[in-house]
């Protein structure tokens, strides 16, 4: 008996010339590296940076490029970026500062904004923890490999550790320039916007401190209504604000 084929022949083509074109995408690279030289842009897979370098993975393998030769970079936010300020926000800290970490040890060095956003984190997470000797490292690590957006977020998370220890008119010091230039800015970046939160807060426990209540649920609600840029930031104003709230402290 002769066997038939199960799909016709002008079936078989059209289930493999739409299957291909999926199979190809499933591959494609999804990052693109722009060089300084001539050189055209390359689409790429980022593995991750090693110092000076930039590991890549292309159709011919994995390759090393020197990170002083890349004028910019295209890389989406990787999936475990939010996952890991969803840990933050939820303080699942534990959790968080090893989602964190992973994130940091392949993409410190990136000269992209979430990743700058990522290392900083670190810092915000110990800080959150208590482990404020960790904090201060990490901060002053973000500040020297980001320059920088690294600048105002690392003065930002000092001011937290100063907070945390009841210097408060160090940490006002600190924070007044950053809350006044947030109150200017008219082209927020992310990183800024996380500073912004972060500034807000720490404001707010500072006038706190001072007794003036008023003035501090207007900075913590500047933070939850205005400069939400960070969840855990806008989280922590929140319960702030409603403890307030609930003394019945109003905004000047």
């Amino acid at each position: 008996m002769k066997l038939r084929p199960r799909f016709p022949r002008l079936q078989l083509l059209f289930l493999f010339g739409s299957v291909l074109p999926l199979l190809g995408s499933a591959v494609a690279h999804a990052d693109v590296v722009y060089y300084k030289d001539n050189r055209p842009p390359q689409e790429v897979k980022i593995l991750r940076v090693n110092g000076v370098l930039l590991e890549v993975q292309v159709a011919a393998g994995a390759l090393g490029l020197p990170m002083n030769t890349i004028a910019k970079i295209e890389m989406a936010e990787p999936p475990e970026w939010a996952t890991a300020k969803r840990l933050f926000a939820a303080k699942d800290y534990g959790n968080a500062v090893i989602s964190v970490r992973g994130l940091v040890d392949k993409y410190k060095g990136l000269p992209l904004d979430w990743a700058a956003q990522v290392t900083g984190m670190l810092g915000d997470i110990y800080v959150a923890i208590g482990d404020l000797s960790r904090a201060d490292a990490a901060y002053q690590d973000f500040q020297k490999i980001y320059p920088g957006v690294g600048s105002m977020q690392a003065e930002v998370g000092r001011a937290r550790i100063l907070v945390a220890t009841k210097k408060f008119a160090q940490a006002k010091a600190k924070l007044e320039p950053v809350v006044e230039l947030a109150l200017k800015d008219k082209a927020i970046t992310p990183s800024a916007g996380s500073s912004y939160s972060h500034a807000f807060v720490a404001m707010g426990a500072i006038k706190e401190s001072e007794g003036n209540l008023s003035g501090a649920l207007e900075d913590y609600l500047r933070t939850v209504t205005i400069f939400y840029y960070d969840a855990a930031a806008v989280s922590e104003a929140q319960e702030h604000a409603d403890a307030l709230i609930a003394r019945k402290i109003n905004v000047p």
